[in-house]
């Protein structure tokens, strides 16, 4: 691949069941030519048929905080002041 890049699970959750498992979490990828780097989300289903574990499904996606930015930083709580009449 023209970028190189390198990856990393950082978190994933495997999950085994009767000829099948599933394992979902998040990955990193850096990429060789420039340090750069990519979050991303992932999933696949594996089954085992005829002798083998084959990849049923597969899906990967660029986490949102790449294109959204880092969520906004909480206000500050306000206090009331108590109001002597």
């Amino acid at each position: 691949l023209q970028k190189m890049p390198q990856g990393e699970i950082l978190k994933g959750d495997i999950i085994i069941g009767n000829n099948w498992a599933q394992d979902a979490g998040v990955y990193e990828f850096t990429m060789g030519v420039d340090g750069s780097k990519v979050k991303g989300r992932y999933s696949f289903i594996y089954v085992f048929e005829d002798g083998e574990w084959k990849i049923s499904h597969h899906h990967s996606s660029v986490m949102p905080e790449a294109f959204l930015g880092a969520p906004p930083a909480p206000e500050p709580a306000i206090e009331e002041e108590e109001v002597v009449l």
